[in-house]
């Protein structure tokens, strides 16, 4: 089928261009960046200049409605943070092109950290201990470590890991200078535990596809580098309950801690999206895809599962990991080897985000990271900074969206 994404900038647009075309459909989006990740792939069929969502969303959405109009789409598929807009003028949209999308009041509900904490206390679901603050200066009434949070932060963004006093001032100083509206700052406490990650598909309630991976390297902006898929029956249990009481359509993913055993999970965030779908791919579940047949229509028999003890990778994030950490150029380098040497950790692991053999244009924003990084390690955090583009949501931006007729 003929898929358009509403994005080409993020590392899950990237990957779902990848295993789209894996499938045999023919992938295009539409992106306010002239050069995002998605224009360095021969995957791509056609790609699209658009408004910014973050800065204006009535012109992303007359856009993507004219795109649509136009004919030659037959899914539409939400693979960021557009999906918001997306679900509130589905009617609209949908007139000219499938798609999969829960109600806008569910969906709501999951793209908030503070929606997405009031629906785990709904149904009874662990998350770490959570207070709301009105001033970012109570932050100091906190001992390290912990973790604070934008109530209306999204992605990876909003989110400040505090392991000392410094790390505190800074996330004072960076609230301070948010805009005004962007919501309380939520205060978690610390867990010493595993990361992990669960990516799910619904059809109207019922769980069709499920894929859960753990985090052993962590990349930039807390994504992972390197992951290994997962059996966990007691978190396809939990979406299972959530999809149900939401009577959720179409994707959905949840971050967690969890402890040895697999069965006591701490939600810390959701997302009302698939988030960087190659892993389960790779896995042998192609959750993009299976999205694709839940939006056309097509009945789903049974729920799919993944294959447990894949390890997969992303070149990038693992680069840009190192030098975040150590800030020094031969940490950097040794990485780099490693990688290409498909050694050390890395030894086994598919990569998800440059598939170069496949697609070797997907190799050339990796050297450019790689050149960036070695002429300048110290250079990272504001690389991480600038990956949060124009094409993502606002607080200002879901108040417009909350407000369309």
């Amino acid at each position: 089928m003929r898929i358009l994404l509403t994005e080409g900038s993020s590392t899950s647009a990237r990957q779902a261009i990848t295993a789209l075309a894996l499938a045999g459909h023919e992938v295009a989006y539409c992106d306010p960046e002239p050069f995002c990740l998605g224009r360095f792939s021969r995957l791509v069929a056609q790609s699209h200049r658009c408004p910014p969502l973050g800065t204006d969303p009535e012109g992303f959405r007359a856009t993507l409605r004219g795109l649509l109009a136009q004919g030659g789409t037959d899914v539409l598929l939400p693979i960021h943070e557009q999906g918001y807009l997306v679900a509130r003028v589905a009617a609209e949209l949908g007139r000219h092109a499938a798609l999969a999308l829960p109600a806008f009041a569910a969906y709501a509900r999951v793209q908030t950290k503070l929606g997405f904490g009031d629906l785990l206390t709904e149904l009874g679901l662990s998350q770490p201990r959570t207070r709301l603050l009105d001033d970012p200066r109570g932050l100091l009434r906190h001992d390290t470590p912990f973790v604070a949070k934008m109530a209306l932060g999204t992605a990876s963004r909003g989110t400040w890991l505090i392991r000392s006093a410094a790390d505190r001032d800074q996330a004072i100083a960076e609230i301070a200078q948010l805009p005004a509206g962007a919501g309380p700052v939520l205060v978690q406490d610390w867990v010493n535990a595993p990361l992990e990650q669960a990516q799910a598909v619904f059809q109207q309630g019922r769980l069709v596809g499920f894929h859960a991976t753990r985090r052993l390297i962590e990349g930039g902006g807390g994504g992972a580098a390197l992951k290994e898929s997962v059996r966990r029956p007691r978190i396809a249990k939990d979406l299972a309950r959530l999809g149900a009481h939401l009577s959720w359509h179409g994707a959905l993913s949840v971050d967690y801690f969890i402890d040895g055993s697999g069965e006591h999970p701490l939600y810390i965030d959701g997302n009302p999206r698939l988030v960087e779908p190659m892993a389960a791919t790779l896995a042998g579940l192609n959750l993009a895809d299976l999205l694709v047949q839940v939006s056309a229509g097509r009945p789903i028999a049974a729920c799919l599962t993944g294959e447990p003890g894949i390890r997969t990778r992303l070149s990038l994030q693992a680069i840009l990991g190192t030098a975040l950490r150590t800030g020094r150029r031969r940490a950097v380098l040794g990485t780099i080897a490693q990688l290409a040497r498909a050694a050390g950790p890395f030894a086994g692991a598919r990569e998800e985000l440059t598939p170069i053999g496949r697609d070797p244009a997907s190799a050339l924003p990796l050297l450019g990271l790689a050149a960036a990084l070695l002429a300048s390690p110290r250079a990272a955090p504001a690389l991480v900074r600038r990956g949060w583009g124009a094409h993502l949501l606002t607080p200002e931006a879901m108040r417009r969206i909350e407000a369309m007729a």
